[in-house]
């Protein structure tokens, strides 16, 4: 199940190959290393109303994502525990593959996220730990779609989605201006809720490295080292920005 793509996915647009989500990795990587002295001589663009349609569609697109995991997994009787991949061309096993081919896409689309902040000038913002989760999660996504569109990697894309749908609510309101201030006193409780979402996942793929369960070892391995990184560096950020910060 490692080593073979899943016929049903291969076809489907960026999956056939990595070059194209290389060279999209690679454009992206550019962008941010060459993109602050490209825009020196601009002025701030400021991007409200291209952001905030940006980020309500964002809201729109994560809670679909979300509403389809979440639906096709209590259809299908998917368990929380163990699940295999359904690699059946039945209605639910198609369902949850594609669904998991919108949330590897829109990986793609929140690279624009970056781009937003560098024709901002917040390229403060534009931190390691930014560019690394974008560029990685392109990846993970894409041999998750290629290998293993379902099963037990379903829990994290509906995990994630879900944070989203509040995380780029939260973005649409800051998109409005410093007016809008005073009503986003929950970003510290937005952390957290990523903090929970990597716990989530880390002791949901741990499980299965300790059960026999017929869903591959190696991703279950990827996963959880992949989100201790991330775990390790939004605790880091936390307590830089919350901690640290407030004192």
């Amino acid at each position: 199940v490692f080593c073979f793509p899943d016929p049903r996915t291969d076809p489907w647009p960026l999956v056939y190959s990595p070059l194209a989500v290389t060279l999209i990795f690679t454009s992206y990587l550019l962008v941010v290393a060459l993109g602050p002295s490209c825009t020196r001589q601009w002025r701030r663009l400021e991007l409200r109303a291209l952001l905030l349609t940006y980020n309500l569609a964002m809201v729109a697109l994560s809670s679909y994502m979300f509403y389809e995991f979440l639906v096709t997994s209590v259809l299908a009787n998917y368990s929380y525990l163990c699940q295999p991949v359904d690699y059946s061309r039945s209605e639910l096993g198609m369902r949850m593959a594609r669904v998991c081919w919108w949330f590897f896409f829109s990986k793609v689309i929140e690279l624009l996220d970056t781009i937003f902040l560098i024709l901002r000038k917040k390229q403060e913002q534009v931190t390691f730990l930014h560019v690394y989760h974008h560029g990685s999660m392109l990846f993970n996504w894409w041999s998750g779609v290629k290998y293993v569109p379902g099963g037990q990697a379903f829990f994290v894309g509906m995990l994630n989605s879900f944070v989203h749908i509040f995380m780029y609510g939260y973005y649409a309101l800051a998109s409005l201006g410093p007016r809008m201030r005073r009503h986003l006193w929950w970003k510290r409780y937005l952390t957290i809720l990523q903090l929970c979402q990597f716990v989530a996942i880390a002791a949901h793929s741990s499980y299965n490295l300790f059960t026999e369960c017929p869903f591959p070892d190696g991703f279950n391995t990827a996963v959880f080292l992949y989100i201790l990184s991330l775990l390790a560096l939004f605790l880091h950020f936390y307590y830089r920005t919350y901690v640290r910060g407030k004192q």
